[in-house]
């Protein structure tokens, strides 16, 4: 038998996992060397066990699929990442392929396909969702950034999560100011950076000071 494809698993959803590894357990060609329910562990997981691909989930408790897509690629970077997710939408595509993820397929996916993705990740070659294969051509012609200005795709509980990162508040802070839960604000978060086209907190600071949309209430 050829060599074999060794896989980690990011789901904090145990039947979902389940569900996966099911049918990935008896591909021939392939061998799970790990799960992981969180960021954090698959992390951990992912520089010990230096799997060739690694199915990760986007939102879990803690940290998200993103940032442990990033982190990922910095202790393991043969690892290929695979978005097994939900979510379509421009808050978690762009960021996530920013991070890193080769592929971003959603949890509606066959077991065929997603074999076939899987097969295609460990040569190196991507798979993307129709819509968001769409997506990304309309990005890369500057449709929406043309179309407007980037401010005005953001809701006003946005603005003010933009305006509090750039005083410089954690996300947990925010969230006692807003009286949100902490994930509710690492969401605003994403979005921010992804409707900014921003990487990340300090490049969304300067642009709200830049901009001029701070407000400097005392304190």
């Amino acid at each position: 038998m050829s060599e074999q494809i060794r896989l980690l698993m990011v789901d904090d959803h145990l039947l979902v996992r389940q569900g996966v590894l099911s049918f990935l357990e008896v591909q021939d060609d392939m061998v799970v060397v790990g799960e992981a329910d969180s960021g954090e562990q698959a992390i951990a997981m992912a520089e010990e066990l230096t799997p060739d691909v690694v199915l990760m989930d986007l939102v879990m408790p803690g940290m998200g699929g993103v940032e442990a897509t990033r982190r990922v690629k910095q202790v393991s970077p043969q690892s290929q990442v695979i978005i097994l997710t939900s979510y379509h939408d421009d808050e978690n595509i762009f960021p996530a392929l920013r991070a890193g993820a080769l592929s971003y397929v959603l949890k509606d996916i066959g077991s065929d396909e997603l074999v076939e993705t899987i097969r295609k990740a460990y040569r190196g070659e991507s798979t993307l969702h129709p819509r968001i294969t769409a997506r990304l051509v309309q990005e890369v012609q500057g449709v929406k950034r043309e179309a407007r200005d980037p401010l005005a795709d953001l809701s006003e509980r946005e603005l003010e999560v933009l305006r509090l990162i750039a005083k410089g508040y954690s996300n947990a802070v925010i969230a006692e100011k807003l009286v949100l839960s902490e994930k509710t604000v690492k969401v605003h978060v994403g979005n921010i950076l992804s409707k900014l086209h921003l990487l990340d907190r300090t490049q969304a600071a300067v642009f709200a000071w830049e901009r001029g949309i701070m407000r400097r209430p005392d304190e």
